[in-house]
């Protein structure tokens, strides 16, 4: 009663004071992405590499689905309607003069982008050329990965005599210019493969290359002279990554050498090897589009943007479109490929994880 006197309120006796419940207050954290989640986080927002992405995605939708998007076949052939162009693309190039006009264009609606000397769509030898563009930007890379990766893994791992020797071998290759290297190899198997005897090896190679367009050969002569630089890196990411703690602690466990190669080299050196190949295939696409454009790339009538370039240039002050839409298509892959590759070294950047 006494303290119900003093402070005027009633307490109950014997009541356990009530513990106060803390407030905690769970934030919700995002799980930390791994490196290549990150990469392909920063990847996707990269415009100008999605940019390359897309046109190149369309550019494979293109060659795989060409029959059906080219309006014709590639080699039909109509001499009537040679040179022949639409009429809106004589309003593009006032040079151009229609017939009706006075001038020396034969106007015809059936090609969108024209025909050449031969009477051939423009639009569907081009959608044609895009698989050989195509097929020299993996078989290039793949090439390069397959020699250049087994020769500079053993060189970075092995080290001592076998580094001196392939690396001195490397060297003599680069000695030479790459460009007149594959001529020289592609003029070889041109002329030493042809009339040779049914069943022999190198009359089946000939065969086989005249079966492709002449793809065959073109492929020889780039791969022989693609891995030299793929090489060269592998064997510096080799070098750099193999006496670090975890290669270390790898072969402290018992590891061999391939699980150290294959488990924990490769993985950790394949972001640079990724963006070096990708900005490679610019410079393979060039090497067959030149080799088309003296003569020594596919052969006729297998359209390349290449060979087109080189029979518009032939008439290029009288119909120029015969050899501004091949350019272009080829300006847009190399661009593409540039984009890509560009957007793909400041994705994998190490130093860039973690950043938007």
């Amino acid at each position: 009663m006494a303290s119900l006197q003093k402070s005027g309120r009633p307490t109950a006796p014997n009541t356990p004071l009530q513990p106060k419940m803390a407030v905690v207050q769970i934030q919700n954290h995002q799980p930390s992405r791994s490196l290549w989640g990150d990469a392909v986080y920063r990847l996707v927002r990269n415009r100008a590499a999605m940019l390359g992405a897309i046109i190149i995605l369309l550019n494979v939708l293109m060659a795989i689905f060409a029959p059906m998007i080219a309006p014709q076949a590639y080699d039909a052939a109509v001499l009537a309607d040679n040179n022949a162009a639409p009429e809106w693309i004589t309003h593009i190039f006032p040079t151009m003069i229609p017939k009706s006009e006075g001038g020396y264009v034969t106007i015809s609606q059936k090609y969108s982008l024209g025909a050449d000397k031969l009477g051939r769509d423009l639009l569907s030898r081009i959608v044609y050329g895009a698989r050989i563009s195509l097929a020299v930007a993996v078989i290039g890379p793949t090439f390069s990965i397959l020699i250049g990766l087994v020769v500079g893994m053993m060189a970075g791992y092995v080290g001592g005599r076998v580094d001196n020797l392939l690396m001195r071998l490397v060297d003599v290759m680069y000695a030479f210019p790459t460009l007149l290297l594959i001529i020289l190899l592609l003029a070889v198997f041109r002329t030493s493969f042809q009339n040779q005897a049914p069943g022999s090896l190198p009359y089946l190679l000939d065969r086989l290359d005249a079966s492709i367009g002449g793809l065959l050969f073109v492929f020889i002569g780039i791969g022989v002279t693609a891995w030299m630089g793929m090489a060269r890196l592998v064997r510096g990411q080799v070098l750099s990554v193999r006496e670090l703690a975890y290669i270390e602690s790898a072969r402290s466990i018992g590891a061999n050498s391939f699980t150290i190669i294959f488990r924990h080299i490769l993985p950790n050196i394949l972001g640079p090897l990724i963006v070096a190949e990708t900005l490679a295939i610019p410079s393979y696409i060039s090497y067959e589009a030149f080799l088309s454009f003296i003569g020594l790339g596919v052969r006729p009538p297998t359209p390349s943007w290449g060979s087109m370039i080189s029979e518009g240039a032939q008439v290029i002050q009288t119909y120029p479109n015969q050899t501004i839409f091949p350019a272009l298509a080829l300006f847009l892959v190399m661009f593409a490929f540039n984009f890509l590759g560009d957007g793909l070294r400041d994705a994998l950047d190490p130093t860039m994880q973690g950043m938007d």
